[in-house]
């Protein structure tokens, strides 16, 4: 009798290759037991083996003829519901491409390689634009510990130059925050938290910290009695909406990241002097927009 826990085996090639279009009969469970995995098995004891596995709970259809074949019928996840956790992560705005993809092949896994193809999604999210942030993962994981645990963070902040190029904010200063929430606004994670620096309860997105921050071992401070998180998240997260027309903005050279934020990496910019920028995009020309614009100083615009 091998050392191998055999049922066990048997559940894996159960779960991993098999479903209502593909099942696998006596004579073939036996054979990857023995070619794979170097386990021998007789009929019967397969066939005691899936019935201690139905009894466990799994649903383990028998298809009965002259010679028995087996799937597994259901399971924790079912196609539609896999199809709308690929859509999810198809179209967020915070997960990278690379995390994207790693993601979705996990998804995968969770069906049957039969049924796969039929996760194969055919959406085109119009002007997705995709973070290069890597670190997403264990950054939103890290904050999300240090919110659970009442402690401190601090971290890193990247910023843009006027010639788009990505460096850390203030010459790499390190930025200490009380972690209150995460926020989800307009496709991107937000870090809300208070700052002593600041004196004020400010935000972070997100993928703009550098890498995992740091859990301090010093204990936030309270949320301020008279804070309200809807009144600041409707004063400070806004979304456009109205007719679409091109601009030319010409902007102040700290205005960068403003302008990445807002219209994302690929946006068309020019440079202008040794001071400003021009950035020529297509926007939705509604009231919040030009307030946007118009409450912004350092930006001069014309409509295209």
């Amino acid at each position: 009798m091998e050392a191998k826990p055999r049922i066990l085996y048997l559940l894996k090639i159960l779960l991993e290759r098999t479903d209502e279009e593909h099942p696998l009969s006596t004579t073939q469970l036996i054979g990857i037991l023995n070619e794979e995995y170097g386990i021998s098995a007789h009929r019967t004891t397969i066939t005691k083996d899936i019935a201690a596995l139905v009894e466990y709970g799994l649903d383990i259809v028998t298809i009965h003829s002259t010679q028995s074949k087996y799937f597994v019928a259901s399971r924790k996840f079912e196609l539609p519901e896999l199809k709308l956790l690929i859509d999810a992560v198809e179209s967020s705005k915070f997960i990278t491409k690379k995390k994207s993809e790693t993601l979705i092949e996990k998804i995968h896994t969770m069906t049957s390689p039969g049924q796969v193809a039929k996760l194969k999604r055919n959406n085109y999210v119009v002007n997705r634009i995709k973070p290069d942030n890597e670190q997403i993962y264990y950054i939103i994981d890290a904050i999300n510990e240090a919110i659970n645990a009442g402690k401190q963070i601090s971290f890193q902040y990247y910023d843009y130059t006027g010639l788009k190029k990505k460096v850390l904010k203030n010459k790499g200063e390190i930025y200490k925050l009380n972690p209150y929430k995460l926020l989800w606004c307009g496709d991107y994670y937000y870090v809300l938290g208070y700052s002593e620096k600041k004196s004020k309860v400010i935000n972070f997105r997100v993928d703009r910290i550098a890498s995992k921050p740091e859990i301090l071992d010093k204990d936030i401070i309270p949320m301020p009695d008279d804070f309200d998180i809807e009144n600041y998240t409707k004063e400070v997260f806004f979304m456009f909406s109205g007719e679409k027309v091109l601009v030319d903005l010409r902007c102040d050279n700290s205005l960068m990241k403003t302008m990445v934020d807002r219209f994302g990496e690929d946006v068309t910019t020019i440079a202008y002097d040794m001071t400003s920028f021009r950035v020529q995009t297509e926007v939705s020309a509604s009231p919040t927009f030009f307030g946007w614009v118009f409450g912004t100083s350092k930006i001069r615009h014309h409509m295209i």
